[in-house]
């Protein structure tokens, strides 16, 4: 039987547990917070809560690692204290390399470092992840098997874990930034903000599918809504005008300067 602990079942520890009930087959799931009260309910997610950090990485073959990253150096220590060196560490910890996690608890750890994105509490999560040094092609697939049960995971590359955090971990924020504007233009027109949320966030959903179904580029997409001097290109002019497209770069570009700084790298 796989043994697959997580550390941390805060929003996104807890999304995932309810992800995977159910999907992983002949698993056993154990978790562990250092708040007891998160551990209440887990019986009903089908899994069983564990007696500390050490625990998990000894009894587990697989441990996902959902902590605040105040507290990530006590549980690494923890888990190194362990002796599991067997063990697939996967990381949903924002800007932590698998070096970082390598240099705590062993040079030959097994990493799986993951960058997920809120939504997963819905099940429709959007996740890169990467394969470190030394994980098995088995022992990838359950780990891509475990954060898919929440969305959809793509493979990239290890070096580029930092970089991607802008496009799926942060972007929420960035949509939901400029869903304000429109709800706030609703409001100041004199339409029902509730109704016209519901109308954007559909449209977000609609854009998106045919983003990724229609098999056209986001400039032939554009080009499509945009008929000559009507009022979609009346609105786009004041978009370009406001450099929005380089206001998104820049604004990627310091999600990933803050990445580096906080995982100790320049």
């Amino acid at each position: 039987m796989t043994k697959l602990g997580f550390i941390g079942v805060g929003n996104m520890g807890g999304a995932i547990i309810k992800g995977i009930n159910g999907k992983l087959g002949n698993t056993a799931v154990f978790a562990y917070d250092s708040d007891p009260a998160k551990l209440a309910n887990l019986r009903s997610m089908g899994a069983t809560s564990a007696a500390s950090v050490t625990d998990i990485a000894k009894r587990c073959n697989y441990v996902l690692l959902a902590v605040k990253p105040q507290q990530l150096d006590e549980v690494l220590f923890q888990i190194k204290a362990a002796d599991n060196e067997e063990l697939v560490i996967i990381s949903i910890c924002a800007g932590i390399s698998a070096d970082y996690i390598r240099e705590r608890t062993f040079p030959k750890a097994k990493v799986v470092p993951v960058m997920p994105n809120t939504p997963m509490m819905l099940g429709a999560g959007a996740s890169a992840m990467s394969r470190g040094e030394g994980v098995s092609d088995a022992e990838f697939a359950f780990a891509k098997k475990i954060i898919s049960s929440c969305g959809i995971a793509e493979i990239i590359p290890e070096n580029k874990m930092k970089e991607v955090i802008a496009i799926n971990g942060s972007s929420p924020a960035f949509i939901y930034l400029y869903a304000k504007g429109f709800v706030q233009y609703a409001e100041k027109a004199g339409i029902d903000k509730d109704a016209a949320l519901r109308l954007f966030a559909q449209s977000l959903i609609g854009s998106a599918k045919m983003l990724t179904e229609s098999g056209m580029t986001a400039d032939e997409l554009i080009k499509q809504v945009s008929s000559p001097g009507g009022t979609t290109l009346a609105g786009l002019e004041k978009l370009l005008e406001g450099h929005l497209t380089d206001i998104t770069v820049s604004a990627c570009e310091a999600c990933t300067k803050r990445a580096y700084e906080l995982g100790g790298e320049k």
